[in-house]
């Protein structure tokens, strides 16, 4: 722990687990410790350093740690799927911040754990910044919580294969409108398709407990679907020129109301300037607790590659 008893990622090493430091000796110590789960829910999160993971040799790892791999569906970020429900982490351009965030806390699902795998490590920055999603609820102003207290709406407007942002058919990994449909009714959320493609709008909690340690934590996405909060340029002058309504992802209070700018401003920075960096070295393995840990990240130079996969 460093000293001022922020909480940090706890690193397990070859030397750690007390075997070889190859992909073979973690598959080894995590068979070993079929609890892991309860090691993860006490530390929120775990660093795998020096035991040397390869693209090649990363599958029965991942298979021991992410029981049940899950397909990155409704999700609303850019990424690339390059093996059995293997993403790449979001590809967007590494001169900006991704704020913090927990994965799919705007969707009806989301995966109870993440995992990260550094392929190539940035020349410099492109650490993954984690942040404890309690700490974030309580370092937020009380008239914030209270805001929030009912919820938020949010809305897509996913077009049919030409426009901004992402198709109803990338987002949802089909073709099929039924299919769809029948994705959006299980999730309560409302729907309309039109000529240009497809409007979804869904109404959820700001705040979720976690099933294990009761914690009350901030979970959900506001910050990253207002334009107030967004980070580049090209989102910015999108939010002049196009009405609310007709952006691809916008985001208001349950009850409809706006939400204001300094709200989503001061969820964006508090989470950052609380939040520990990972910094990659290849053949690092992060795993966290996706209720109880945040997760952003910090801009880079040079090549980067950081594949991450999940599991309910």
């Amino acid at each position: 722990m460093t000293q001022h008893h922020r909480w940090t990622p706890t690193e397990i090493t070859p030397a750690d687990a007390g075997v070889a430091a190859t992909a073979e000796g973690l598959a080894g110590y995590l068979r070993d410790h079929p609890d892991l789960g309860g090691l993860l829910t006490e530390r929120k999160a775990l660093v795998f350093r020096g035991f040397g993971v390869t693209p090649q040799t990363l599958d029965p790892v991942m298979d021991l740690l992410l029981p049940h791999r899950l397909a990155y569906v409704h999700g609303n970020s850019p990424r690339t799927k390059v093996g059995a429900n293997v993403y790449t982490s979001t590809e967007y351009p590494p001169e900006f911040t991704i704020s913090m965030h927990n994965e799919l806390s705007y969707a009806a699902a989301w995966p109870s754990r993440l995992l990260f795998f550094c392929e190539i490590a940035a020349e410099t920055g492109g650490a993954t910044p984690v942040v404890d999603a309690n700490l974030w609820l309580e370092l937020l102003d009380p008239e914030v919580r209270a805001a929030f207290a009912g919820g938020v709406r949010y809305t897509q407007n996913l077009h049919d294969g030409l426009g901004l942002g992402k198709s109803w058919q990338q987002t949802f990994e089909t073709e099929d409108r039924e299919e769809v449909e029948k994705f959006l009714a299980a999730s309560g959320a409302q729907w309309s398709w039109s000529a240009e493609g497809l409007k979804v709008s869904q109404i959820r909690p700001s705040t979720t407990t976690h099933p294990v340690t009761g914690a009350e934590v901030w979970f959900n996405q506001a910050d990253q679907w207002h334009p107030a909060a967004l980070g580049d340029d090209t989102a910015r002058a999108l939010a002049q020129i196009l009405k609310e309504d007709e952006l691809p992802q916008s985001v208001r209070f349950a009850d409809g109301s706006p939400i204001p700018d300094e709200y989503v401003i001061q969820v964006r920075d508090r989470a950052l300037e609380a939040a520990v960096n990972v910094d990659w070295r290849v053949g690092d393995l992060l795993l966290i607790d996706n209720l109880l840990v945040g997760h952003g990240r910090r801009p880079y130079t040079g090549k980067r590659r950081v594949l991450v996969a999940m599991s309910d």
